[in-house]
């Protein structure tokens, strides 16, 4: 199974190194259910603004409610659907609108609701598990499918499960799996004092 550490200009953790978004996911491998419960712990105790905390994640589980996995798997995008149909664990990132204390308009939602979803595959990777976070799925039929409420916004669907060879992948997606990471250089996207001028 390919492992694609991060190339770095220093030195970073581990964790940080080590953890990257495969395709290739065991299909007879589930994940248990305490360390599903702290992948949720971790997002649980990400920073938000005013600790409001504003996500809400739905857990589809496929071995303990396989009709809300299959629901979670139908508002994926076609091409989306071609791998993760083998991830055993769909979840669905969603952010509040609104601000829990005062009802007024939480411009941090989005933001909180990421560092949440970061802190959730930050904690697959200390457990030896993997998570493909996936903007390509239909937020309309995740509202019909999971019974949203209006004041919220589907975020992401997140494939949780166990990595396996590229031989459970199609075709077309085993040169994406077998290719290298990459990043922009520091400089092109961090700046130093103004915009524009890149970290040294």
């Amino acid at each position: 199974m390919p492992q694609k550490p991060a190339i770095t200009r220093v030195k970073i953790h581990d964790l940080i190194q080590s953890r990257w978004s495969p395709r290739a996911f065991d299909p007879d491998r589930q994940v248990g259910r305490d360390d599903l419960l702290a992948l949720l712990e971790a997002a649980r105790w990400a920073p938000s603004s005013f600790n409001d905390q504003p996500w809400r994640f739905i857990v589809c589980d496929k071995a303990v409610d396989e009709a809300a996995w299959q629901r979670a798997l139908a508002t994926l995008s076609e091409r989306n659907r071609q791998w993760a149909k083998n991830a055993p664990v769909l979840i669905l990132s969603i952010a509040m609108d609104n601000f829990n204390h005062n009802g007024q308009p939480n411009r941090s939602a989005m933001y909180d609701t990421g560092a949440a979803s970061l802190s959730l595959s930050l904690q697959a990777t200390a457990l030896g598990l993997s998570v493909h976070q996936m903007a390509g799925f239909d937020g309309d039929k995740a509202r019909e499918a999971f019974n949203l409420p209006d004041d919220c916004r589907p975020m992401a669907m997140l494939a949780v499960g166990y990595q396996a060879g590229i031989d459970v992948l199609d075709d077309g997606f085993k040169d994406a799996e077998r290719a290298a990471r990459t990043r922009a250089a520091l400089n092109e996207r961090f700046y130093a004092g103004q915009w524009g001028r890149g970290i040294d």
